[in-house]
């Protein structure tokens, strides 16, 4: 079973000769604000700018010139509930391969239209990416289509690897690369093509502390599990494969972890400072930065943006928790009393502070509203810390009280 292999660097670069004007050549993007921030030249290798918004569809595609006439014809399935379904299904249409994608019930219509777009067969199925995978497998038996896995698989990670060889193109002079961690197959296979070629680089692997599940193998723990959500679902993976796990005792320098309201507000500054959009795992390895994980030494350091796709409801959400996490947006509750005139002064306040209000909702029913009173609770947008205070002393001037409020 050649897929069960462990690659060598020459597959990794067979796999950039095969890619070459099949995928895009992602950009490195140099970012004064983060340099400056970490003391150190910090890079961005942009997959979110890939194909299908992520890394997948490089591995993907170097899988599918590996199949057999006879597999070919047979068809592929795989079971995904993101980045890994659109790669297949983009790779297997234009290998001109069919392709069906088992994806979990709960879904979002987004990510099912995205692999339907790209021109497989969708099926949901199950509760849990546990039961797709299960009936994945099942029809992979039943209609003799091969599986493709999402990272255990020497061309998997052969075409993940492309990456790093780019990366060593790019930026020469990178001593530190940075790349999240899911199942595994990414860091395996960039890890073999930096370290194969330059011995004096270090990798680090980052992952959400609830899905850790690589740490968890290494540390020993033959049943890693999940402990809880995580908003990064492009690495919420339960079972790394054996072959990434290999790969990554010989080649990885140090794994560690980071939490949702970190990989949260890594995005958030992203999109303020860099003006690009990622996915909670694209944004994971800033995330270890800015959580103080990983010590750069001063070193040229490329961190891996693994992908874009990323739910736009969810993003609002984020970009709304980071204009509070920065003090660029406030909620601040008044009880005032319920007559003509009185929400007016409010307001005025607010206004001549040079204040904005984003959003005010008003609320009688609430317990702890005295009668005779409205709770309004107002978010507004301030510039910063001061201007917050100078705020703050215009609404005590106006004599009514109020509460900053961080629910």
């Amino acid at each position: 079973m050649e897929h069960k292999k462990i690659p060598v660097i020459e597959d990794i670069i067979d796999a950039k000769n095969f890619l070459q004007g099949k995928i895009e050549n992602t950009p490195v993007l140099y970012s004064r604000t983060f340099s400056e921030m970490f003391a150190a030249p910090v890079y961005l290798k942009l997959e979110n700018f890939q194909k299908t918004g992520s890394f997948k569809t490089r591995g993907a595609l170097f899988k599918m010139s590996k199949l057999t006439e006879e597999e070919k014809k047979a068809g592929v399935v795989a079971s995904s509930a993101g980045n890994h379904a659109q790669g297949v299904a983009f790779a297997a249409t234009i290998s001109n391969i069919s392709s069906k994608i088992v994806m979990p019930s709960y879904t979002i219509s987004a990510k099912i239209n995205a692999v339907r777009h790209y021109g497989a067969q969708v099926i949901l199925k199950g509760n849990s990416y546990r039961e797709a995978f299960e009936e994945a497998r099942r029809l992979s038996v039943e209609e003799k289509r091969t599986f493709i896995d999402g990272f255990n698989d020497r061309w998997i990670i052969a075409g993940q690897g492309t990456i790093g060889l780019e990366i060593l193109e790019q930026v020469p002079d990178v001593k530190n690369v940075v790349v999240p961690v899911g199942g595994g197959g990414l860091i395996s296979g960039i890890s073999m093509a930096v370290k194969e070629s330059r011995g004096d680089l270090k990798v680090y692997g980052v992952q959400s502390e609830n899905c850790d599940c690589v740490i968890q193998s290494i540390g020993g723990n033959p049943n890693p599990s999940s402990r809880g959500f995580t908003i990064a679902d492009g690495i919420a993976v339960q079972n790394p494969g054996d072959i990434n796990i290999s790969m990554i005792q010989k080649y990885v320098d140090n794994l560690v972890t980071v939490n949702d309201e970190q990989m949260a507000y890594a995005l958030f500054k992203l999109l303020e400072r860099q003006k690009i959009v990622v996915e909670a795992s694209g944004a994971a390895p800033l995330a270890a930065l800015m959580a103080g994980k990983i010590d750069l030494n001063h070193e040229p350091t490329v961190l891996v943006v693994s992908g874009g796709n990323i739910d736009l409801l969810l993003l609002s959400k984020i970009i709304y928790k980071g204009m509070e996490t920065d003090m660029g947006l406030v909620r601040i509750e008044c009880k005032i009393p319920d007559k003509p005139g009185t929400l007016h002064q409010i307001t005025s306040a607010i206004s001549s502070a040079g204040a904005n209000i984003f959003h005010a909702e008003v609320d009688n029913l609430s317990q702890d509203t005295p009668v005779g009173f409205q709770s309004i609770r107002f978010s507004v947008n301030v510039r910063d810390g001061e201007h917050l205070e100078y705020l703050l002393d215009r609404l005590r001037e106006s004599g009514y009280h109020f509460q900053i409020v961080n629910d």
